[in-house]
């Protein structure tokens, strides 16, 4: 079977010629805006891994940027898809109820870890609609204008979230962007002040959003602080719980809804369903989450879920859409749901984890250009330097490492303010098999340009 299946390529470049007249079409068609730097054309996917149209075999490490937790073309899933669509596609919500929607928000009203007892979900298509909804629905509740965000962040490519995303090449020339977002410095304690401790740093950051309040808007026209648990786009830098414990305390002393954005960070990820059940577990659950991506096993599907009283507040038409809550995808959820538990897929993405930074733990001591490694559970990051003192960042080694990996089966992508991180987001499903061999193909690359 081809999720049991190992690395492995057939043709004596890649892409092979198949592929390559695929994606020279493809060149042809497809606006370059969209771009791809992997010279692959998938025919089929199982588990972690994915064969294509030449017959070579790929173990994927990026799983469609945190799309497929459950891997690709899980049987249960199809199952349930193939049910659905004998019965109907598709009923917009505002029109035709459909079961499928109401169990699937009355699921995930029972383990999001927002503040509240009682808690409502609606859905939508993506993680870019999930964030600005969220946004929508704190405007709504606390009748102010403004929010905050933070350096590298990401929330997608809406004119909203292109406005409250940090980089700025994912909004070349598609400005002006909606006023009333201001942003405060994330806190990347690798690249804290010099000579700061960890404590000290995470003071520093602090002041940064205080001075938001100062210099940008004060703290009774902010309607929301939005976070990443741990930033994707930006570096896959964990916030510090000891942060955000003070972020839920100013928002609580000014009247501000906490947003957490887990679009990428979401269903077992990092080691819990959701990565906010640890902010919940040190006594700072967020407002309102924003989720999506492997939600639905790769059938597009957003969700915001947030206590009562804050959802009863948006005026009627104001949230919700065509496609949103569509049945295929409310079918599919309730389904990747399932198998998480069955599965024990949050206590895997631990196991997983840990096997891979344990290899980053010794390249961190073999090698200089290592310049750190974090994480939470199977959501980690590897930051590449020109050496350890500078930290001066490395974005040429980490392409050449994902071109090189790419030509023995191993698609890896990048991520980071200054493009030097490889981010780790490997199906959850994956083997241990498949891991060492996957880290064993990296290494290779490490040494090859070093």
């Amino acid at each position: 079977m081809l999720r049991e299946e190992l690395p492995r390529i057939i043709t004596k470049t890649v892409p092979g010629p198949k592929a390559k007249a695929i994606l020279n079409r493809r060149h042809k068609a497809v606006p370059d805006a969209i771009g791809t730097i992997y010279p692959t054309v998938i025919k089929r996917g199982e588990g972690a891994m994915f064969e294509d149209v030449d017959g070579n075999y790929f173990l994927d490490w990026v799983g469609g940027v945190g799309v497929l937790n459950i891997g690709y073309c899980h049987p249960q899933i199809v199952s349930v898809v193939q049910e659905q669509a004998g019965k109907y596609f598709h009923a917009m919500a505002n029109i035709v109820t459909h079961e499928g929607y109401v169990a699937l928000a009355e699921k995930i009203n029972s383990i999001a870890p927002v503040r509240g007892e009682k808690k409502r979900t609606f859905f939508i298509n993506s993680g870019a609609e999930a964030a600005e909804n969220a946004v929508k629905v704190a405007k709504a509740f606390t009748k102010r204008p403004n929010i905050i965000v933070f350096s590298g962040a990401f929330h997608g490519r809406t004119l909203m979230t292109m406005a409250m995303t940090a980089k700025k090449k994912y909004a070349v020339g598609m400005g002006p962007f909606p006023d009333g977002v201001y942003r405060a410095k994330f806190p990347y304690l690798y690249r804290r002040p010099d000579g700061y401790t960890e404590k000290q740093a995470i003071s520093y950051y602090l002041d940064s959003l205080k001075e938001v309040f100062m210099y940008s808007s004060p703290a009774e026209y902010i309607a929301a602080i939005v976070v990443e648990p741990l930033q994707g786009e930006g570096g896959f830098i964990p916030a510090p719980i000891e942060w955000i414990k003070a972020l839920r305390t100013i928002c609580d002393e000014n009247g501000i809804l906490l947003i957490a954005d887990e679009v990428q960070t979401g269903w077992c990820r990092t080691g819990r369903m959701l990565a906010t059940d640890y902010w919940k577990e040190a006594g700072c659950p967020p407002d309102i989450i924003a989720t999506a991506k492997s939600l639905a096993g790769g059938i597009p599907l957003g969700a915001v879920v947030a206590r009562e009283e804050i959802m009863q507040a948006v005026p009627s038409g104001v949230i919700g859409g065509t496609f949103g809550g569509n049945a295929l995808a409310c079918a599919a959820a309730l389904e990747v749901l399932k198998i998480m538990e069955q599965e024990h897929l949050e206590e895997r993405a631990v196991k997983i984890g840990k096997l891979v930074t344990n290899r980053y733990q010794k390249w961190m001591k073999n090698f200089s250009v290592v310049g750190e490694y974090r994480g939470l559970g199977a959501m980690l990051g590897i930051e590449f330097v020109h050496d350890k003192e500078s930290k001066k960042p490395y974005p040429e080694l980490v392409e050449n490492i994902i071109q090189e990996t790419a030509q023995h089966g191993l698609i890896m992508e990048n991520c980071g303010v200054y493009n030097n991180v490889i981010r780790f987001l490997c199906p959850l499903v994956v083997t241990d098999e498949q891991l060492c061999v996957g880290l064993d193909i990296f290494e290779m690359a490490i040494k090859k340009y070093i």
